[in-house]
């Protein structure tokens, strides 16, 4: 009796599109080294539609958004980037631009170590009664309106299941909208843990570090002082972190020490830290009062995160 063949089950249709998106709740936002939000709490969100156009090709555009607390009053960063990411066997890459909003920002101007031709902006222009009406007192500055752009680069080169390490590049004409150009370049690593090492329970682990160092070029003339009317060179710094994370499902805790060599009264200038002391740092021309911030030191953060993609999680 013959037998009759058997057709095999139809591939399931390929889906290119896909969306993930994710919350996380931090005790402290720490960008580059520096604390975003004060060494206070910290919550965050994003949104991020993909296109694949096959699996070793993806097209993806989000937007993401941190609560914060600078100088200039803002409370919310709400991030727009969008970019591709191209995999050609052990090697990842992802480029894009990446564009940093700051809204709800009031003009904080220090005329205490601002000298920039007559209280007039980097246009000419008179400062406006708000930014006038506004000083810090400790004569720290900081402009209403800080937003900026990147564009960057990132390769991974994945070893096998356990290693990976990698490389950044990120580019701006004006960082924070300062005038001064930034380039932060940095080295990454991260070990994962063989999925046996807590047995059967579904958690994993892992440990990561970056080493980057930041560079920038001078401000415009609203961030001048006496010595530097036309405006300041903020100090290049290196910045480093190191942590161990734990996953569980859609779940990750990240235990993370950052650092960085910025000295308080680098930091005070660079942030224009509200809450910066006054009289407590060496007396420069790029700070005059003397002012000092430990927004740039040695921190630690926990950060708990949730994240998904709709064709994983939610099919």
């Amino acid at each position: 009796m013959a037998v009759k063949a058997l057709k095999a089950p139809p591939a399931p249709a390929f889906d290119p599109w896909d969306v993930a998106f994710g919350a996380a709740i931090m005790n402290d936002y720490v960008f580059r080294g520096v604390t975003q939000s004060n060494h206070k709490p910290s919550v965050a969100a994003y949104f991020e539609p993909r296109f694949n156009v096959n699996k070793d090709l993806q097209f993806y555009f989000g937007v993401a958004g941190e609560s914060i607390s600078f100088a200039n009053r803002a409370a919310a960063e709400i991030d727009v980037y969008g970019g591709i990411r191209p995999t050609f066997g052990a090697f990842a890459f992802d480029i894009g631009v990446w564009g940093y909003l700051y809204p709800g920002g009031t003009c904080q101007y220090g005329a205490a170590n601002a000298f920039n031709g007559g209280l007039t902006d980097s246009a000419g222009r008179p400062l406006s009664a708000e930014c006038l009406g506004n000083a810090l007192t400790n004569a720290n500055t900081m402009k209403k309106d800080v937003s900026f752009f990147e564009v960057y680069g990132k390769g991974t080169y994945t070893v096998n299941d356990n290693w990976s390490f990698g490389v950044t590049e990120f580019y701006t004409p004006s960082f924070l909208n300062s005038g001064a150009w930034g380039n932060y370049t940095s080295v990454t690593g991260k070990y994962t843990a063989p999925s046996t090492i807590f047995g059967s329970s579904g958690v994993g682990m892992y440990v990561s570090g970056e080493f980057g160092r930041q560079w920038f070029g001078t401000t415009d003339s609203f961030y001048g002082t006496a010595a530097f009317p036309n405006g300041i060179h903020y100090a290049d710094y290196n910045t480093w972190n190191v942590g161990i994370g734990f996953t569980y499902k859609v779940f990750t805790l990240d235990l993370r020490y950052s650092d960085s060599n910025l000295s308080k009264g680098d930091c005070s200038v660079f942030t224009g830290a509200f809450n910066a002391s006054v009289g407590t740092a060496p007396i420069t021309g790029n700070n005059p009062a003397g002012n000092s911030s430990n927004w740039c030191g040695a921190t630690g953060i926990a950060k708990l995160s949730v994240d998904l993609t709709a064709m994983t999680n939610l099919k």
